[in-house]
């Protein structure tokens, strides 16, 4: 396969980071891997019977030694949970619909909404939970979908709790070659 990211510019220094690419680089692969799911070049790899609407759906569209991208559905009621991505940077972008992101700020719980066409990247130690924007009473007319890259590619996702002290506690960690952990 030829990939469509061979052209991703490689910035800065390297020898603290566990990938030669930087968040800015896994932005631009994520957008553009979403503008090629906006004009179809993925729709081969799409449920025949359509998206699934109780369960989060999602399918690798690249990958190498260095970069996974992921095309991902989103459902209602359907969270991630508190979780980090191990030892990979992530970037993601919103290709229809919103997400909620609430996310670790070393002080407690921030919230923000990404709509069609946002992007957030996820440095090292970020702590995340990605759900379908609006919770339960979220009915969208069309599937919500976002793209993502990791890199290096994911092999673990630790996930977590915050205490009654308002610290965060890691819960568990799991081995996964994917975005939805075992």
């Amino acid at each position: 396969m030829v990939s469509v990211l061979s052209d991703l510019s490689v910035s800065g220094p390297t020898s603290l980071a566990p990938t030669r690419l930087r968040l800015p680089d896994l932005l631009h692969a994520t957008d553009r891997c979403a503008d090629d799911v906006l004009t179809g070049r993925y729709d081969r790899l799409l449920p025949a019977e359509g998206l699934p609407r109780s369960e989060r759906w999602f399918i690798r569209l690249y990958s190498d030694y260095e970069l996974d991208v992921w095309l991902i559905s989103w459902v209602p009621e359907r969270s991630t949970e508190l979780h980090d991505h191990g030892g990979s940077l992530g970037a993601l972008t919103v290709v229809s619909g919103a997400l909620s992101e609430t996310r670790w700020d070393g002080r407690g719980l921030r919230q923000r909404t990404l709509e069609a066409g946002d992007q957030a990247a996820f440095p090292l130690g970020w702590v995340h939970d990605v759900v379908l924007a609006g919770g339960a009473e979220a009915t969208p007319a069309q599937p919500t979908l976002s793209v993502h890259a990791y890199s290096p590619p994911l092999t673990a996702m630790s996930y977590y709790d915050v205490t009654d002290t308002n610290k965060l506690r890691r819960v568990h960690t799991e081995l996964t070659d994917t975005p939805e952990g075992d």
